[in-house]
């Protein structure tokens, strides 16, 4: 029976080294393709906003290495999505180069490079929205408005299949790709080999966090995934793990607001009457899936905007009647800031580590706090130095905190540092919305070179 088989290193490549053992291993089974997807929201809106990564340059480049030189080694193409962890264009950039640089280290024979951009100019949006056609929210979002459209600071929009597969038709040999839907980066494979659109479609969803889909847990070790005309098949690659039904199934749940539907640009993955068999070892089966194309084509944005500059201050409690008191104490020092610098135009967050400073409201155990708490402050404002004065009068007059039955003047607070540390700008998510288009191309340019050593001829 024909099949194809893709291998994916790393879930999020980059934000952690890849385990080269479990990837000699996914290598030696003979892929026919080696991808991975290369960023997440998940990281928060902070390097969207920065246009920064927040994985380390070097395990970028390391993960890079190894899958390039496997990828020329065995001839077999390699594709990344969203690249640098947000896909904006110069991260895209910085991946290409890395690509060119790694070529010339070790001197490989010429490849066909091609890359595509996701940001999409603030210009086009606001044309978009003023020609009738709205910016509509997701997740309870309202539609977008010109005041936070202007409040936005860089916005991508999350590619599908669709310039992959224009980059594979073209015999494009390594693809890096901007902000990318993360199915899209395998099942654009698949698609592009004739397979159907439904299993094409869960091969990228079971493989896009590589081994999250297998047990015991393992991060960063290879998974391959295999399709066929009827089923999509997992095997785990590291000897001591295997995908499981229980491990396939409920990672294809994973991160779902509905457990069983997986939207991407022009349509959705149905995984309602998904059917699990375990049909060796380390290898689970699924067959069922379904896809639905969508009305009309609408491609997800992603925006951030700037707060402000920030600064994080710290502070501990270990005072029983303190611990039982500090929200009266975390308001009496919020009342310092605005005595300080009046009621707007800064923001404090204080985050209470061992009372609800994880899951907040939903929290289960609210009355039930440790004996010793850590409070992390956060200042936000318009300039450094404002920043870092709010957050020193928010964190430093918890100790002044007056409460009732205290006599004592020396406090229940003691400080982790004297000083507070600047932290890098405070951004917020501004769009998570979609935008109609009248071609899936239109926001994603494409781009293709050759790199690598000249082939000499011997006279």
């Amino acid at each position: 029976m024909k099949s194809l088989k893709v291998i994916c290193p790393n879930g999020h490549l980059g934000f952690a080294p890849l385990k080269t053992e479990s990837f000699r291993i996914g290598v030696d089974a003979g892929p026919d393709y080696i991808a991975a997807d290369s960023g997440s929201d998940d990281i928060g809106p902070v390097p969207l906003g920065s246009n920064t990564c927040a994985s380390p340059r070097a395990w970028q480049e390391r993960d890079l290495e190894v899958m390039l030189l496997a990828s020329r080694r065995t001839g077999k193409p390699m594709i990344i999505g969203s690249a640098g962890d947000t896909g904006s264009n110069s991260r895209v950039d910085m991946y290409v180069q890395i690509i060119r640089d790694l070529a010339r280290k070790h001197d490989l024979p010429p490849f066909r490079i091609g890359w595509f951009y996701s940001e999409v100019d603030k210009k086009t949006i606001l044309s978009k929205m003023r020609s009738g056609s709205p910016i509509l929210g997701l997740d309870g979002r309202p539609e977008l408005d010109e005041a936070e459209l202007d409040a936005t600071e860089r916005v991508v929009a999350m590619a599908g299949v669709h310039p992959f597969r224009k980059l594979l038709e073209e015999g494009c040999d390594v693809i890096i790709g901007g902000r990318s839907s993360d199915s899209a980066v395998f099942a654009s494979a698949a698609l592009h080999e004739g397979y159907p659109e439904a299993e094409a479609y869960y091969l990228g969803k079971v493989l896009e966090c590589a081994s999250f889909c297998a047990e015991p847990y393992g991060a960063k070790e290879t998974v391959m995934g295999e399709i066929t005309e009827d089923f999509v098949e997992v095997t785990a690659m590291n000897p001591a793990q295997r995908c499981t039904i229980a491990s396939v199934a409920g990672h294809a749940m994973y991160e779902r607001s509905n457990p069983f539907h997986e939207y991407v640009a022009g349509g959705l993955l149905d995984m309602t009457d998904c059917h699990y068999e375990q049909v060796a070892e380390k290898t689970t089966r699924v067959t069922g899936m379904k896809f639905v194309p969508a009305e009309d084509f609408r491609v997800k944005l992603e925006g951030s905007g700037k707060l402000g500059e920030r600064f994080v201050g710290m502070a501990g409690i270990r005072d029983p009647y303190t611990i039982a008191h500090v929200d009266e104490v975390i308001e009496w020092a919020r009342e310092q800031v605005i005595e300080r610098f009046g009621e707007t135009g800064w923001e404090l967050h204080y985050n209470v580590f061992g009372r609800n400073g994880i899951m907040g409201e939903m929290e289960p155990l609210k009355d039930k706090p440790a004996h010793e708490v850590l409070i992390v402050v956060q200042g936000v404002a318009p300039t450094r130095e404002m920043a870092e004065e709010l957050t020193i009068t928010g964190t430093r007059q918890l100790f002044y905190a007056r409460l009732p039955e205290v006599k004592g003047t020396a406090g229940g607070v003691s400080f982790v540092f004297d000083e507070v540390m600047p932290a890098s700008p405070g951004y917020r998510w501004t769009l998570n919305h979609t935008m109609a288009v009248d071609d899936p191309l239109e926001l994603f340019p494409t781009h293709s070179d050759v790199v690598g050593a000249p082939v000499t001829e011997n006279a």
